[in-house]
């Protein structure tokens, strides 16, 4: 027996996020904006699934993440190293502009789709090994529910990618958005992947204009806001 339904869900957004930083292993918290949309997805979870197990990341902006979720089920949350997110060595901490200034050619060969050479990035690969052990692990020990894993966006790429037998060097998933989550079920036929994908890239995108900006200014309470006095 396992988990019958795995939701791998990124967190919410940070100030690196917003700053267009490639974060990677550094230990950065939730801004203001990925505490709500935090809130806002978990929201949207529970209104279509019952979790049973929450497993998190052990970097604290998946960790504040998952506790929206815990505080609304009663569930512990059980941390995991191996959930982290891809470690991009030097870069770790830089904009796409500061890394072009000085690995002009290891970041071309990044955003193309190939592991940077030189800088001390974590393989692509060894991250979905990482990531998709850990997952069919704590899948495994799960008698029946729905296990919710609480991650960050290019480890949860890398993972799915193995999870579904998907070539080396495979890049059909695009980036996952703050606080979105995708939804997997286990196969159970002859051949092919042990996993099946059902949906990526869910969440509460209409729950502002902006989902990346946070929630909608409030109305002003004057008729008049917004007008002046003619000249």
């Amino acid at each position: 027996m396992s988990a019958t339904r795995v939701l791998t869900w990124r967190h919410g957004r940070t100030a690196y996020n917003f700053q267009a930083r490639l974060q990677g292993q550094v230990d950065i918290p939730l801004d203001e904006v990925g505490l709500w949309q935090a809130s806002m997805a978990a929201a949207a979870m529970l209104a279509h699934h019952d979790p049973a197990a929450i497993v998190c990341s052990d970097l604290v902006r998946a960790r504040q993440t998952a506790d929206f979720l815990a505080r609304a089920t009663g569930l512990p949350v059980l941390t995991d190293p191996r959930l982290r997110e891809r470690s991009f060595g030097v870069w770790e901490g830089m904009t796409g502009q500061e890394i072009t200034a000085t690995w002009p050619q290891e970041y071309a060969d990044w955003r193309s789709g190939l592991d940077p050479q030189g800088v001390e990035a974590e393989a692509r690969a060894d991250v979905g090994a990482r990531m998709a052990v850990a997952v069919e692990e704590h899948a495994a020990a799960l008698p029946t529910g729905t296990l919710v894993v609480v991650s960050h966006g290019s480890a949860i790429a890398a993972g799915i990618s193995t999870m579904l037998a998907a070539p080396a060097g495979w890049h059909g998933l695009t980036g996952m958005r703050n606080a979105h989550w995708a939804n997997l079920t286990p196969a159970h036929g002859p051949v092919g992947p042990a996993w099946r994908l059902h949906g990526y890239n869910l969440g509460p995108t209409d729950a502002s204009r902006d989902w990346d900006a946070g929630p909608d200014p409030e109305p002003s309470d004057s008729p008049d806001a917004g007008t002046r006095d003619p000249d």
